[in-house]
């Protein structure tokens, strides 16, 4: 029971879409979160009868779970993003799960020197890094503290395979990895080209949705560059780069959003108005991009197994 087995610390947007990946797995999950009301949500998201798969142990601290849980192989560290939470989440781990237990941070920006520095057992930590929902989007983003032996981290890639996910292993660290660095680079021209009054949000959306966003779900940008030519990227970098956006500091757009307290989803208005319709398009769109997904990587987990 242990081999498929995973515990999650935190029961907020990130840790229950964890939580739910593992679950569909048929994975054994516990859930971790010091809050009677997360976990109260988290047994209405995460009920046996949506998911169809193990019930999950949802509790407010290490002391209520099984000693044999001592034993789980994973522990996934979901916290806030603020380094003394992440810091005691980790103490508290090492404090009860068994010094071979691998243990990985969901962390979007902090380094494994920072959460490392007050471990017992540094060797088996490494950044793993989950994109939102986290129970759609396979890739996960792998960083290994530097006393982490690579054998440790194959581990780690295998147990994380095994339950559906496609590890990439990054070869050193850089603050926000691979992804975030191209989405940022990539929205810092779309605040550019709105300021700019080139197009509106919507009509930028759009043009990413389907010109680039589905070539990338289906070919990536190195393997697109070949099929167009690299002569022909060669040549449009040369006269473009000059004119792209190069700011060092978010878009005024942006800050003037966060100030108004328009911040998307959670607080109903960002871009856009976010009522019971807009809610019904994105929940219909993420079904349909999760088909999308199983299909495009079948092929690519049955070469990796």
């Amino acid at each position: 029971m242990m081999q498929n087995s995973v515990t999650i610390l935190g029961a907020g947007v990130m840790g229950l879409g964890l939580a739910r990946h593992f679950l569909r797995a048929e994975f054994v999950v516990a859930v971790i979160d010091p809050s009677p009301k997360s976990l109260e949500n988290a047994r209405v998201l995460l009920a046996p009868a949506v998911l169809s798969g193990p019930t999950p142990l949802l509790v407010t601290a290490f002391a209520d779970l099984p000693d044999n849980w001592r034993d789980c192989p994973l522990v996934i560290e979901a916290v806030p993003e603020r380094l003394d939470i992440k810091r005691a989440a980790l103490a508290a781990v090492e404090s009860f799960f068994r010094p071979d237990t691998l243990i990985a941070s969901n962390t979007s920006g902090l380094t494994t020197t920072e959460l490392t520095e007050s471990m017992a057992h540094p060797e088996r930590l490494a950044i793993a890094h989950f994109f939102n929902p986290a129970d759609v989007i396979p890739v996960v983003e792998l960083v290994a503290s530097a006393s982490m032996p690579a054998a440790r981290l194959d581990d780690l890639a295998t147990l994380l395979r095994r339950s559906g996910k496609l590890p990439a292993i990054l070869h050193r660290e850089v603050p926000g990895f691979v992804a975030n660095r191209i989405q940022h680079a990539m929205m810092r021209e779309c605040f550019h080209l709105l300021q700019e009054g080139v197009a509106d949000a919507a009509t930028i959306d759009d043009i990413l949705r389907w010109s680039i966003g589905v070539r990338m779900a289906a070919f990536g940008p190195f393997l697109q560059r070949d099929l167009n030519g690299l002569d022909t990227h060669l040549a449009i970098a040369d006269y473009l780069y000059p004119g792209l956006s190069s700011t060092t500091s978010p878009a005024p757009t942006l800050r003037a959003k966060v100030a108004a307290g328009d911040l998307g989803r959670k607080t109903g208005r960002g871009f856009y108005d976010w009522d019971a319709t807009r809610e019904q398009r994105v929940r219909t769109a993420e079904a349909a991009l999760a088909g999308l997904i199983r299909d495009l990587t079948a092929q690519e987990m049955k070469e990796g197994e």
